[in-house]
């Protein structure tokens, strides 16, 4: 319970820092400010550099909460680390393109004991991540997905899979999410793909359990 707390303050913590963000770029869309940056993140140093000469007061406050947001994410950051280094299903997990210690950790606290699920659809199911069902006239209708059990199992799990087909161009998930977003559109081939990576997450801590009993 104290690990899922720990992994899940983090998560709380990112996210006001995102929300923070996002304040800054409607407050600079209103007043038709634009600030061009280079590479994929846009907060770096440089950046805040050039929002603070805006000398805009509702900027440089939102920029003194992110500031300290930062210092407390990457303190907890650390400690998250240290706990994922000692767990040896994390650490398995971490070999998994896309699942990096902190989304390693926030499964395990997740998740729990793995054989509380019977199979891999069942984990899918508490992640949220199978279509929902209804039967009408003897025809059952597939929808958009549950959205039930775990929200933040199924948040990491999106995340993961977008990291892995960022680094994993040819790998079975990455050609899976391929195929079905030429069919389905991109975010239906995320949540599909998603999925499939934790059936993969299932098998590993399934195997791992098991090992762990026959010693």
């Amino acid at each position: 319970m104290e690990l899922r707390e720990l992994v899940r303050h983090r998560a709380a913590l990112v996210r006001m820092r995102t929300k923070l963000k996002n304040k800054i770029h409607s407050i600079m869309f209103m007043k038709g400010t634009s600030i061009s940056y280079v590479g994929t993140h846009t907060f770096t140093k440089g950046y805040i550099q050039k929002l603070k000469e805006l000398n805009d007061y509702r900027i440089n406050g939102y920029l003194r909460i992110i500031e300290s947001l930062n210092d407390e994410i990457n303190t907890i950051s650390k400690k998250i680390l240290l706990l994922a280094q000692e767990d040896e299903i994390a650490k398995l997990l971490m070999t998994v393109p896309g699942i990096g210690y902190y989304s390693a950790l926030l499964i395990v606290s997740e998740v729990g004991d793995i054989n509380r699920f019977p199979d891999s659809y069942h984990l899918c199911s508490y992640a949220g991540l199978v279509p929902s069902t209804r039967s009408s006239g003897g025809l059952t209708y597939h929808g958009s997905i549950t959205k039930t059990g775990s929200k933040y199992l199924r948040w990491i799990m999106l995340e993961c899979v977008h990291a892995h087909i960022r680094n994993e161009k040819n790998s079975n998930v990455a050609q899976f999410y391929h195929r079905i977003s030429k069919k389905k559109g991109n975010s239906k081939a995320a949540v599909a793909a998603a999925s499939k990576l934790v059936k993969i997450v299932y098998w590993i801590m399934k195997e791992r359990r098991v090992y762990n009993r026959s010693q």
